[in-house]
């Protein structure tokens, strides 16, 4: 279902929101110089966290500063940042502002390490964790499963790094209005590629998939799939690259008689279309994305539960 056929039907939260992108998107490209004092300065050693698919947005920023030459920047789970190392800067991507591992993380770090928050709700406990917060709150979401939060932060920070250009916004609104590939709907699994800082799309695409859908979903670095993962790859499944293929592997995944979908989009736009499926392949198993197996909207723990 393409935005047109959306016209005059009652959307999901999830497909309301992830239509909302293109606009999320050239809100927070204007609004990057503004927030720039908030944000990494160039040469500045930098970890980027966040939880799920705030993780998965860390490592694609992380990898696309690194390549552009500004400063060697780090990813972790904000459950997993590593004590013992040191950074002029810790960037905390949290939607919501309320997820425990984050807050505590900021907590630690507070008085010995410069911290900014990037977040959609403004009343949350976050505003008061962190040394300097970035609110996107045109972003934010009803939603459990995330899509337009997440897109618009990275936005924000491409946008920051130079490397956010109109085009982007362009083919985000190609891949609202195109149809998916045929017979992908009814694939039975989903495998995810990326290289680079689109390691982390692939991980947020598949991440997506489980959500709404609960899709037998994989996702890994473009290369690593031919050593070993490829054996799983047969009719009735899909491998999707987001960005660049490495010569000879979607002749190599054809072979095997698995369908083989091709990023042709900017990678964060081929993300959207990577929502839309999700969303799709939940309609088609009679499953609601608005209410996702065993989720919340944030992660809040409780003492006991640590």
């Amino acid at each position: 279902m393409n935005k047109h056929q959306w016209e005059g039907y009652d959307m999901t939260h999830v497909e309301h929101e992830l239509t909302s992108q293109p606009e999320c998107w050239i809100r927070a490209a204007e609004q990057a110089t503004a927030h720039g004092a908030a944000l990494p300065a160039a040469g500045e050693r930098v970890a980027i966290v966040g939880c799920g698919t705030s993780f998965f947005m860390a490592q694609a920023v992380a990898a696309l500063r690194e390549q552009s030459g500004q400063g060697e920047t780090d990813a972790f789970a904000a459950s997993e940042f590593p004590g013992a190392r040191a950074y002029d800067r810790v960037v905390a991507l949290t939607r919501s502002g309320t997820t425990t591992e984050v807050l505590e993380l900021l907590a630690r770090l507070r008085g010995s390490t410069r911290t900014t928050a990037i977040t959609a709700d403004p009343r949350t406990p976050v505003m008061e964790s962190a040394d300097d917060v970035v609110v996107l709150d045109f972003a934010d979401e009803r939603s459990v499963v995330q899509t337009r939060f997440a897109t618009t932060a990275l936005t924000l920070l491409r946008a920051h790094l130079g490397l956010h250009t109109d085009a982007v916004v362009a083919d985000a609104r190609t891949a609202l209005r195109t149809p998916l590939p045929a017979g992908l709907v009814d694939c039975t699994q989903f495998t995810f590629l990326g290289r680079g800082w689109t390691v982390g799309l692939a991980n947020e695409a598949g991440l997506k998939m489980r959500e709404a859908s609960l899709a037998w979903t994989e996702a890994y670095p473009a290369m690593e799939y031919r050593h070993g993962p490829i054996s799983i790859t047969t009719r009735g499944t899909a491998t999707w690259m987001l960005g660049d293929a490495p010569d000879g592997l979607a002749d190599q995944v054809r072979e095997t008689g698995g369908l083989w979908v091709d990023g042709g989009l900017d990678p964060l736009a081929e993300l959207v279309r990577a929502q839309r499926l999700a969303v799709a392949v939940a309609s088609a198993r009679g499953l609601d994305p608005d209410r996702p197996r065993h989720l919340t909207r944030s992660v809040i723990l409780s003492p006991a539960s640590h």
